[in-house]
């Protein structure tokens, strides 16, 4: 577990440089020019994406959902590979089961609700409060603010921001942000754990290697179309994100802020982050 002792600002830092799609995807798959957006633009397979780089030990590796497609069954599907991108000679058509047939893959089907993951013989652990300012996975500790998705404003953003901070809303809505990360045990291993809207899942697989590199795997799979990366940063939050909790508690609603008499960049900052 020493491998989670990172210093926030190192952390920060390469959360921010790998924030990033491989440009290595499946054939349906298209990346805008930073590589933070991955679109699927036709069918409904040949979706996977891949992390720039392999996530350091408690990296979350977090991306939110920007686009649906109504006609297809399935949903987002993350999970971790130790296959370098480069080394597949054709990206599988799908994570499930193609990429995890060929081992040391292991993937996590998003559905619309029952996506926690209980152990049998473990006793079941207690929500955390969504009001927690960090979420706690192991020794790993994630400012919880950017982890949770936010509506954008519009006569009724105010309700579903209420919505979401509570996890209402299913994982599989629009601006939900699903993210997946490793946490090292004592016995040499790593379990993986998917956090969706700042919830940790819990343990979804057990046993993976630490001591080969992990990359991030995310399938635009059928009623998902199009995802973005969302940076994370750890330890303390920025100036701004204070700023922008500090203005959010003293309103009505999002819809206020218009109102502020604030530079237009913190505006447009506090209203859709």
């Amino acid at each position: 577990q020493g491998q989670l002792k990172i210093a926030p600002a190192a952390m920060a830092a390469r959360c921010r440089l790998a924030a990033r799609f491989h440009h290595i995807h499946g054939a349906n798959i298209r990346l805008d020019a930073s590589h933070t957006q991955a679109t699927r633009v036709e069918s409904f397979a040949n979706g996977v994406c891949f992390s720039q780089e392999p996530l350091a030990p408690g990296q979350i590796f977090l991306v939110e959902i920007e686009e649906k497609e109504l006609g297809w069954c399935g949903h987002l599907r993350v999970g971790l590979t130790a296959h370098d991108p480069q080394s597949l000679e054709v990206v599988p058509e799908y994570s499930l089961p193609d990429l995890v047939n060929l081992g040391d893959t292991w993937v996590f089907a998003i559905t619309r609700n029952h996506n926690r993951v209980v152990v049998e013989g473990e006793q079941t652990q207690a929500r955390e409060r969504p009001w927690e300012p960090f979420l706690l996975i192991e020794r790993v500790r994630i400012p919880r603010d950017t982890l949770v998705g936010r509506s954008r404003p519009g006569r009724y953003s105010h309700i579903l921001d209420d919505l979401y901070k509570m996890n209402v809303l299913p994982a599989t809505a629009r601006r939900s942000r699903i993210g997946v990360l490793y946490a090292p045990q004592p016995d040499g291993t790593a379990d993986m754990h998917i956090v969706i809207n700042g919830d940790d899942m819990g343990p979804s697989a057990r046993g993976l290697p630490t001591t080969r590199p992990l990359y991030a795997v995310i399938d635009v799979f059928a009623s998902t179309k199009s995802v973005r990366v969302i940076p994370v940063d750890y330890g303390f939050p920025s100036l701004q994100t204070l700023c922008r909790l500090v203005i959010q508690k003293h309103i009505v609603h999002r819809l206020a802020i218009d109102g502020l008499d604030l530079p237009p960049l913190l505006k447009s900052f506090c209203q859709h982050e």
